[in-house]
């Protein structure tokens, strides 16, 4: 019953996360965003690091364990309100260390303690531009851990999905993934003739597109011709090459001519309902129950829209993304790897035989504060001043480092063919040679 609570728990948490970090940044502006997620962070790397330092059976830990559990409900919103509350600034005012400066020079601190620890003294401008530069020198490190995570998540996918067909030499499972092999193929393909219709695709970007998609296709055959990759592990790995250059490419927003052409779309259709009168019937209803709701209820629903407005869709598509990706490099993977497929919830240790599953299990423990970050640095992405009464935006921003992308596409692709090379010729055991006849 423990882990339902778990579960709840994590999702509460993931969900105030998501909502709390934009709206400091919508409300507050850039210094209130980056003062309240530097502030997040520290919280959790501080919990992470108590938990890491003390040992399993002790007291100590269970009480500030639990503590800290609770404690967290009353931080994560009074620190929120700290943030909004100092370091609201003007939209206009972007670069930091011209802040700092013209900062330190316009305000009149009485004592030295005032210059270095005072409202907007030394330490604090100092400290949230470290942290603005830390999370956009870490964009690219991000970037590259994704890819990384994917291909580990690919391998581990192919593990399993052998010992599948292997346990019972199931006809069933051999046509279950090849149908789903087809399907993500397919689904990467339909993708990928949407990226060759972008108005904004110019004879680069194209020759670059082509490579990839060439270099792909050549990995995945390889892969199947000689055994050492099967059907699940090619589609993935070609469908996370579509994906990258989905995200290189869009911003999962409709462009302009888009826009214009679904305006004029509808405005030629005639004015028939869009559903049969008894779902609308229905839908009118279920608008007439949301406006008999309470206020409160209402506010907060009105409240979820408005946070979730704040975020652009490609940052949700990559923090969900992450988080699947991290969370399968950190739980699933080591204990595929050291116990095979049957072990599939074992929990990340410390003490693993293996230095990569050491590695990955250091990393779970500060899982908070690294998303913290990687979510942090997606926003900063899209983060966009104006000279309109908004002043700022989280959704219009240019988010850039396409070069990273394209060489995270690279990366991704000969690190599997590095591990295609090194691996050993799985024939006998693989999808294909499942019906192979002597």
């Amino acid at each position: 019953m423990w882990w339902f609570f778990r579960i709840i728990s994590s999702s509460v948490f993931l969900l105030t996360i998501v909502l709390s970090i934009p709206i400091s940044f919508d409300v507050g502006g850039r210094d209130s965003g980056l003062a309240y997620s530097l502030s997040l962070f520290s919280f959790y790397f501080v919990y992470s690091s108590a938990k890491l330092a003390t040992p399993d059976n002790s007291r100590i830990r269970w009480f500030g364990n639990r503590l800290l559990q609770t404690a967290q409900w009353i931080v994560i919103p009074s620190l929120l309100i700290w943030s909004l509350h100092n370091f609201a600034v003007d939209a206009n005012s972007t670069d930091w260390v011209s802040r700092t400066i013209s900062g330190l020079s316009s305000q009149k601190h009485t004592t030295w303690t005032d210059w270095f620890f005072g409202n907007g003294g030394l330490v604090e401008s100092m400290t949230i531009g470290g942290w603005d530069r830390a999370l956009r020198y870490s964009s690219p490190v991000f970037q590259l851990a994704e890819g990384f995570c994917t291909l580990l998540v690919i391998q581990a996918a192919g593990q399993i999905s052998r010992w599948l067909v292997n346990r019972g030499r199931s006809d069933t499972w051999v046509l279950t993934l090849l149908i789903l092999s087809a399907s993500i193929i397919a689904s990467a393909v339909y993708f990928l003739w949407r990226v060759a219709l972008f108005p904004s695709i110019n004879n680069l970007d194209a020759t670059l597109i082509g490579v990839a998609v060439t270099s792909a296709v050549f990995l995945c055959a390889i892969g199947i011709g000689t055994g050492r990759g099967n059907p699940v592990e090619s589609s993935l790995l070609f469908a996370y090459v579509v994906l990258c250059i989905y995200q290189i490419f869009t911003d999962y927003a409709q462009s302009a001519e888009a826009q214009a052409a679904a305006a004029e779309q509808a405005a030629n259709q005639p004015e028939f309902p869009p559903l049969p009168p008894i779902i609308m019937a229905s839908y009118s209803t279920f608008l007439h129950l949301l406006g008999s709701l309470p206020s409160a209820v209402y506010s907060s629903l009105s409240l979820l829209y408005a946070a979730f407005q704040t975020i652009a869709p490609s940052v949700m598509i990559s923090l969900i993304y992450r988080i699947i990706v991290f969370y399968c490099a950190t739980r699933i993977i080591p204990a595929v790897r050291e116990s095979g497929a049957r072990a599939l919830m074992q929990e990340p240790s410390l003490d693993d035989s293996d230095g990569a599953n050491r590695l990955l299990g250091f990393l779970s423990w500060f899982s908070p504060s690294i998303l913290i970050a990687v979510y942090t640095s997606l926003l900063l992405q899209h983060f966009s001043t104006s000279d309109s009464e908004e002043g700022w935006t989280l959704r219009h921003g240019d988010a850039g480092g396409n070069t990273w992308r394209w060489v995270n596409v690279t990366a991704t692709m000969c690190l599997y063919a590095i591990e295609l090379y090194l691996g050993n010729d799985d024939s006998e055991n693989g999808l294909v040679s499942h019906w192979k006849t002597d």
